[in-house]
Formats: structure tokens, sequence, C-alpha cells
């Protein structure tokens, strides 16, 4: 199940599964917070061996960046953008969902893409530890995409296809639990580095809340439900949220 979710949220190379089905998809998703680590990890070392070989942190910081979208093929970047143009564009949930789908590029998305990438790198950067940043980026993309499979909690699936709609059978609360175990190493060694304060401890509990409550009324409110973009933005806004955590 664990290479099922990365081949499907990552560009790496898995074993072809001659026993692929959608239901094998729909319950790995419990194994996405896991691939995040993943993406996290191999970030994280790009990141060590640039501030080796360069010296200099935001340089590493953005090559660490360019790591994880070559991993993931921007696959939840584009559901960021495709949000942006569609709720920025549309009004109709017809319409939202349609301007979703185009696979162009329009100012809301460049503009969100672009404010996000941005204040990411400028928060890790901020940091100012190598190994404070690689422990920030590992529970930026685990928690991110917990939050975002969480979002099938509450929401059903809105289109008759499309790149999440194998997902579309929900999840469990406790496959969603679950799903959580590698945030436990990661919890430990947080403590012990005091990396994060108390008070970004509690900005990153309100917020990643505050946000998965507002997302969930919103697409509630807009479109009925949620697509793969809204998963994607998800992700990402909280992975921008983590971030921020650690500068309080």
């Amino acid at each position: 199940m664990f290479l099922c979710a990365l081949g499907f949220l990552s560009r790496i190379p898995v074993p072809f599964d001659t026993h692929f089905s959608q239901q094998k998809l729909n319950d790995s998703a419990v194994y996405f917070p896991a691939v995040g680590l993943l993406i996290a990890l191999l970030s994280g070392l790009i990141l060590l061996l640039s501030q080796v070989l360069f010296g200099s942190l935001l340089v590493s910081v953005l090559l660490s960046m360019l790591t994880s979208l070559l991993l993931t093929g921007a696959f939840h970047e584009d559901g960021l953008a495709d949000c942006a143009d569609g709720f920025g564009g549309g009004y109709e949930p017809e319409s939202v969902l349609h301007i979703m789908k185009d696979s162009r590029l329009g100012t809301f998305g460049a503009a969100a893409l672009v404010s996000v990438l941005a204040i990411k790198a400028a928060s890790l950067a901020s940091l100012g530890s190598p190994w404070g940043i690689v422990l920030a980026l590992c529970w930026g993309h685990v928690l991110s995409r917990g939050v975002a499979i969480s979002v099938q909690l509450e929401l059903g699936y809105v289109r008759e296809d499309g790149k999440a709609k194998p997902l579309a059978q929900g999840l469990s609360i406790k496959a969603f639990y679950y799903s959580l175990l590698p945030m436990a190493p990661l919890v430990v060694i947080g403590m012990f580095s005091a990396l994060l304060s108390g008070f970004g401890v509690i900005f990153l509990i309100l917020s990643l809340i505050g946000f998965r409550g507002f997302w969930i009324w919103y697409l509630r409110r807009r479109i009925g439900g949620y697509t793969g973009d809204t998963l994607g933005a998800a992700q990402q806004i909280s992975e921008l949220l983590v971030y921020l955590s650690f500068l309080v």
C-alpha cells in the first residue's frame, strides 16, 4: 500500500503492481503522510549537502524546495494554482469546477503559487539552522498531508471523474489516526531540540484546526464537496502554516 501511495503522490519509480485496483489506491491514503516524510527527508538531504557546498542557507532552501517539486511533479502545487483560478474566477459551482479542470494557469493561480512558494522559502531560511529546517520540512510534509486527507472525513467527492476519484470512497477516523504515526518520532525530536516554542505549538495547533474548519466550510458552501485540487491546496497551505509556526 505504501508503494501505491508513493506512486500516486510522487514521480519516484515504484514496481508495477499487476493487481492494482481503485480500492487499493483508496486504502493507500493512510500512507500519504509517510510519503510526505520520505519527500521531506530527501529534500532535507539536498539542503544539507547544498549548505556544505555553497554555504548559503537561502540557496540551500531553494534547492531543497526544487527537489520536492521534482519528486512530486508539483502535484500539490498544481492543485493550489487550480483552486486559486477556480475560486477566484468562478461563481457558480459548475463554473468553479470547470475552471479548476482547465490545465492553463491563470492570474489567480500564478499569484497564489508564487506567494506560497516565496513565503515558504523565506520562512525556512529565517530559521537559521540547517538541521532545524530539515525538522520543519518533516513536520510540514507529514502534517500537511494529514490535514489534506482529513478533509475526506467531512466531505464527499464532487466530480464524476478526476485524479482523486479513486480516493472518493472515504477514510475512516481510525485510518486517519494511523496515518499520523510518522509524527510520533518527529514530536520527540522537536521536544528535545526546542526549535518549536510553546507559542509555536499553540499557533500550529490552532492554525491547522482553524484552517481545516474554514476550508471544509468554504468547500461545502462553494462546490458542495472536495476535489483533488482542493486537497492539494489544503496540503500547500497547511505546510506553509507549519513553517510559520516554527518562527513564532
